[in-house]
């Protein structure tokens, strides 16, 4: 999911910036997490019929917003909807993820891979998942002094069908 597909939370939202690296070459789209203040972007995934609705996992993709080599903490959490049940609905558990910045700014970093993320809202086929990200910045060991600027997200999931016919 790139960070173009994601948006920041109505409280405390996440920034979308446009990072230029050189010019004509990659820019990147990001949102930019502060280091002081927990901020939250969100998206949502129709899941594939062959998906087994249990637990998930991810990864961050992300680059540093300074040289700082502390540790940044990420979480994810989920909830799936059916049609007729309302949206305004709690996420489920949040599962975290550490990555040390590795001092480079504008180097990509890809986070190791998280623990099993539970779907809150019994999840089945053909519901929409919404999931929110965020970094922990209340977490004392979350170190990162800057920006960490996150530039996707992947998601592994389970199948339990060859195909989705």
């Amino acid at each position: 999911v790139p960070a173009p597909a994601m948006y920041g939370a109505t409280t405390n939202g996440a920034d979308p910036q446009q990072v230029e690296t050189t010019a004509t070459r990659p820019d990147m789209k990001v949102l930019d997490i502060d280091a002081s203040t927990a901020e939250y972007a969100q998206f949502s995934v129709a899941f594939p019929k062959s998906w087994n609705a249990g637990t998930v996992t991810y990864q961050v993709y992300w680059t540093p917003g300074s040289t700082n080599t502390g540790n940044c903490i990420f979480g994810l959490q989920g909830v799936s909807c059916t049609e007729g049940d309302t949206a305004d609905v709690a996420f489920g558990t949040a599962v975290e993820v550490t990555d040390a910045g590795i001092g480079t700014v504008k180097d990509q970093q890809i986070t190791s891979e998280s623990g099993a993320v539970t779907i809150a809202g019994s999840p089945a086929a053909g519901e929409l998942t919404y999931f929110q990200l965020f970094r922990n910045a209340n977490d004392g060991s979350d170190t990162f002094s800057a920006d960490a600027r996150v530039l996707g997200v992947k998601i592994f999931y389970t199948t339990d069908a060859a195909n989705d016919a």
